[in-house]
């Protein structure tokens, strides 16, 4: 390992998808070098905050090499923590890139390169984040939670409900060893919307802010799983110490990962119509835009669409006291870089301070920052979901 490298390792012990989250969770700013005696040149992916913005390996640039790298079934990495000096060309948010580029590697869409055996395509542990080839979602880790939060622990066996949609609860847990399953039942069955591993939290912001909080989804054990209970007195204190305009960013989160689920709801169930969506609506924010400004409203409402292959996808509606726009460390596949934010004609907005944000964000508690950051990965997993859902309406 490279004195300088602050992560190294080899890709038959941990996957490329696994290294992003790890990455991800930690916010790291850096490049991740990555060499294999099948290639002539390493490959390169450029990392600012987590989340990847360009990348290189042979002639392919920007997110075309970074697919690439997900190809490459052995050989080394490190990273180095360093200013990146790179132009920002990838958009897609960190979880969107590791879902495509497992779909696009299932399909044959990404090269192979190294050994061709079975044995070695499938080389990560269970519960990485590789995707089942029976077209399972990946598991999704994160950093381990900081043992000053946790009051007690539990162990769950395989099958057990940790969690039941429509009950009531204000615990929330970090998942210390195993993984779980998230299910939302509907009149064509149950639809799994993701799978997570450790260091993951269950359970939403609001589960600790208001009282009678009622479950959005079940939570099921797969195999045996140990769980952390979080200290929800502390989280609730951590919470009243914010300025009102964070809380109320965090509050919209939390409703932006109700209403985007809702969503892949309906799309699983093929009674969503977008047909006239757009009459008597205007155009604030385009998908794209490099503009940095971040929103409350104060009155009427808006909606982020995204841009699919069979068209506009409406994920979501705001209204008063939800926020939208350009939140610097919130980037999970929605305005302004990979969708749009359409308003009904009498929306009034005030404009929040997006750098005092920040700050307030860089501020808070390890365990509180990565709880913040798992809705984002949750967000980023289910919009995913419905967009693929969207798409395969035309099959």
């Amino acid at each position: 390992m490279d004195g300088n490298a602050v992560l190294a390792g080899d890709l038959k012990f941990i996957s490329l998808a696994d290294i992003f989250q790890i990455l991800g969770g930690n916010n790291s700013t850096g490049t991740l070098h990555i060499t294999s005696q099948h290639v002539s040149t390493p490959g390169l992916v450029h990392f600012a905050n987590g989340n990847p913005i360009n990348g290189a390996t042979g002639p392919s640039h920007g997110i075309d090499a970074i697919y690439a790298l997900f190809g490459w079934t052995e050989g080394s990495f490190q990273f180095h923590e360093e200013n990146v000096q790179v132009e920002r060309v990838v958009n897609n948010s960190r979880m969107e890139i590791v879902l495509d580029a497992l779909r696009m590697l299932d399909d044959g869409v990404i090269k192979k390169v190294g050994p061709t055996t079975s044995d070695n395509v499938s080389a990560v542990e269970p519960g990485g984040a590789e995707e089942d080839r029976r077209g399972a979602m990946p598991v999704i880790k994160a950093p381990m939670v900081d043992y000053m939060y946790v009051m007690d622990e539990e162990e769950f066996r395989d099958g057990e409900e940790i969690i039941t949609e429509g009950g009531h609860g204000n615990w929330i847990w970090a998942i210390l060893e195993g993984m779980v399953k998230i299910t939302r039942e509907t009149s064509n069955g149950l639809i799994t919307l993701g799978q997570l591993g450790e260091g993951c939290f269950i359970g939403a912001l609001a589960s600790f802010l208001l009282r009678g909080h009622v479950r959005s989804a079940t939570v099921t054990a797969v195999g045996e799983v140990q769980l952390a209970v979080l200290d929800t007195q502390r989280l609730s204190g951590e919470y009243a110490s914010l300025s009102s305009d964070f809380r109320a960013l965090l509050l919209s989160l939390d409703g932006r990962l109700r209403k985007v689920t809702d969503r892949a709801v309906d799309l699983s169930m093929k009674r969503y119509k977008t047909n006239g969506f757009t009459k008597d609506k205007k155009l604030v924010l385009k998908e794209g835009s490099a503009k940095k400004e971040v929103y409350t409203i104060r009155q009427g409402k808006a909606y982020v669409v995204r841009h699919t292959s069979q068209g506009y996808l409406p994920l979501l509606t705001f209204e008063e006291g939800d926020v939208f726009g350009y939140v610097p460390f919130m980037d999970m596949g929605h305005e302004p870089r990979c969708a749009s934010v359409l308003a009904s004609k009498d929306l009034k907005v005030d404009r929040l301070d997006s750098e005092g944000l920040q700050k307030e964000y860089d501020q808070l508690s390890g365990t509180f920052r990565r709880l913040v950051d798992n809705v984002t990965t949750c967000v980023s997993l289910t919009t995913r979901l419905a967009c693929h859902l969207r798409e395969q309406e035309a099959l």
